[in-house]
């Protein structure tokens, strides 16, 4: 079976609070810090293995991206899921997934493209029904991020990235009555081949199919 890569493949020199941002994210997207549980500074910092100054600076990135909220006098917390957001995230999401898809199959590299390729292939090759539902998460976040980066405009990358990551929330919230998440997965074997293939239309059609799938996926099981 083919391992689930790391959320995010960026190799690129971080700072200790990027670090710190990019893992305490990637456990409060995928509920390892459950909804509204406390968050201490200290517990974090002995966790993670960075200082408590770049864990506080992270979580102060992290309440601009709606994942953690601070109150005076009570703490720093892990903001509330609610469903009720699903429709103003997705009503976002249709509009920048299939622009980001349409511009990365225009205007990656070849090295990029390549990159995508080979990702499509490692998800085709490997048996997505054999894999747990953490791993399968695992590889949306790869999928998409990749897609995000590869569209050549940073700003839209980040739009991007904080709105599938309260998207995932959701979907984590839920993934255990998920049924046929690995037709989910496997719809990225398409897209990621067509943005390959320079395919924008079909890129941008592909990325407009899998958002508003996931949203009637969810749905389905409120």
């Amino acid at each position: 079976m083919t391992k689930a890569p790391a959320a995010d493949p960026d190799s690129r020199p971080r700072s200790l609070a990027d670090r710190a941002y990019r893992e305490i994210q990637d456990q409060l997207i995928m509920l390892d810090i459950p909804p509204m549980a406390p968050i201490e500074d200290s517990a974090l910092s002995e966790q993670i293995g960075i200082g408590r100054t770049p864990v506080r600076e992270a979580l102060k990135r992290l309440e601009l991206d709606r994942l953690v909220i601070s109150y005076p006098r009570r703490g720093t917390f892990a903001t509330a899921v609610d469903i009720t957001d699903l429709a103003y995230i997705s009503e976002i999401r249709v509009q920048l997934e299939p622009l980001a898809a349409r511009r990365a199959a225009v205007s990656a590299t070849e090295r990029v493209r390549l990159d995508l390729a080979t990702l499509a292939d490692r998800i085709e090759d490997g048996d997505v029904r054999a894999m747990g539902r953490r791993e399968l998460m695992e590889w949306d976040l790869q999928v998409h991020r990749a897609m995000y980066r590869a569209s050549g405009n940073p700003h839209l990358e980040d739009s991007l990235v904080r709105y599938h990551n309260l998207a995932t929330r959701i979907f984590c919230l839920f993934l255990e009555r998920m049924v046929h998440f690995d037709r989910h997965i496997g719809e990225h074997v398409g897209l990621l081949r067509a943005i390959a293939d320079g395919e924008a239309e079909e890129s941008a059609r592909l990325a407009l199919a899998h958002v508003t799938g996931f949203e009637k996926a969810v749905r389905a099981i409120i």
